[in-house]
């Protein structure tokens, strides 16, 4: 039997920045007002009048070299299922290693002391459902599922779409990839 890896696909094409995503994390996760596991960025490049513009939804990007599991002096920050990182509340002491080496700045500290972020919804996921942020956006911009099935529909995309990834300088190998 094989290792499913779970991976995000946002289409960078569709995203219109509506934050329903964002609202819906928040909604599932119970995170706290002031905080978020995950954000909408927009980037807009090049000269007036040829200027571009990209907005994506992003979040943790669950790393197969994740340097936030290197960092981790109590194991706290961890692999699951499908290669998906969490942090476990109980094991956490809030030492904000695992923040500092993040190239996505995508942790931060809950109010109760522990470390939080984005776990795909790994909860919805062993019921067999898709993450909250999928289920909601109305442009069908994020796409979820395991890379190590040929036959999904992230394969797929990854395989018939141009896509690139944030820092991928770092080696930490993000399983977070956006459709050009």
């Amino acid at each position: 039997m094989r290792n499913p890896r779970y991976v995000m696909l946002v289409d960078t094409r569709l995203c219109v920045g509506c934050k329903a995503c964002v609202l819906a994390c928040k909604s599932e996760n119970n995170v706290p007002d002031g905080y978020c596991r995950e954000w909408i960025v927009e980037d807009i490049w090049g000269e007036f009048p040829d200027l571009r513009a990209e907005i994506r939804s992003t979040r943790c990007n669950h790393c197969s070299n994740a340097p936030c599991v290197d960092a981790c002096p109590t194991g706290a920050s961890h692999f699951a299922l499908g290669g998906v990182v969490l942090v476990d509340h109980d094991a956490c002491t809030g030492c904000k290693a695992c923040i500092a080496s993040c190239p996505y700045d995508a942790r931060y500290v809950h109010p109760d002391g522990y470390v939080d972020k984005c776990t795909f919804c790994l909860h919805r996921v062993a019921r067999g459902e898709l993450p909250a942020c999928t289920t909601v956006c109305p442009t069908r911009t994020l796409h979820f599922g395991d890379a190590n099935d040929p036959h999904s529909e992230v394969a797929a995309l990854l395989r018939s779409r141009e896509w690139k990834v944030d820092h991928p300088e770092t080696g930490a190998e993000p399983n977070l990839y956006f459709l050009v």
